[in-house]
């Protein structure tokens, strides 16, 4: 538990007054531009990261989603709880209501994740075409969809926005913006609460570097370089989209430091 506690401190230190979540979009499209130059310039050397079976992509990357919302979900609950407890500012119902309200921030990530997947997946059965393997003699057959390519063994060549680069920088930059709330929350030492939390918060700082070295990963090793800037773009855009515009308004999930007059929870959640 001492390490646990040690761990925790030295990673709220390190994200300290918000720098990291400031600069976490740049550092993303930095991450892109440069993966890119490296890849199309053949100075990548081979690892076994650019094999798509290693363990973090099969394991963590493939379910990314499913592992950001499994451990935010405990995290939004018992945060949120405890911030309108500790600042009295609503009674047991308002408060349960409040830990609802922030939970549809889940609802809304899930809704980003599913219908952009979609789109991508539309994107690239409408410009690809497929190259199958067959005898020469065999007449040459259509297919309309990327899976129907791959039941035949076939290779579909299409405009592949990447799902990666998208899905991983919203997943890396929603936990920043989630784990924000402790900043302004103040938890007795010796309690169980503060272990929860504390476990809670380390697994997601290492889960965001897990996705930001895998970001980097893709950059380095798949796609083009147009596929990897639209992805990351789309992933940005549904974190600002929310994060800094539709949270900050009174009919919305909310931002992690709740109920705090909207000009101060700018001015504290932007410091």
């Amino acid at each position: 538990m001492e390490r646990l506690e040690r761990c925790g401190r030295w990673l709220r230190a390190a994200l300290g007054a918000g720098r990291v979540r400031r600069r976490l979009p740049w550092l993303l499209l930095a991450i892109v531009l440069l993966g890119s130059a490296l890849k199309d310039g053949d100075l990548v050397p081979e690892t076994p990261l650019q094999n798509k079976r290693n363990p973090l992509n099969v394991y963590f990357v493939k379910v990314a989603w499913a592992w950001t919302f499994w451990l935010l979900l405990p995290f939004i609950a018992v945060t949120t709880y405890q911030f309108a407890k500790s600042k009295l500012l609503y009674g047991r119902m308002k408060s349960i209501l409040t830990v609802l309200q922030r939970l549809s921030t889940l609802l809304v990530g899930t809704a980003v994740w599913y219908v952009c997947t979609r789109v991508f997946m539309y994107i690239e059965n409408l410009t690809g075409a497929c190259s199958a393997s067959g005898k020469v003699s065999e007449p040459r057959r259509l297919f309309t969809s990327k899976q129907e390519c791959h039941q035949h063994n076939g290779i579909w060549n299409g405009f592949d926005i990447s799902g990666h680069c998208f899905l991983l920088s919203y997943c890396a930059l929603m936990i920043m913006e989630e784990v924000a709330v402790l900043e302004g929350l103040s938890i007795d030492q010796n309690s169980k609460l503060r272990v929860v939390i504390n476990a809670l918060f380390v697994s997601l700082c290492f889960l965001t570097m897990i996705w930001v070295f895998m970001f980097l990963s893709t950059a380095l090793y798949f796609h083009d370089f147009s596929q990897k800037l639209i992805g990351a773009l789309i992933g940005l855009s549904a974190w600002y989209g929310t994060y800094r515009s539709w949270y900050l308004k009174p009919f919305s999930p909310g931002l992690p430091l709740p109920n705090i007059p909207l000009s101060s929870k700018k001015y504290s959640y932007s410091r």
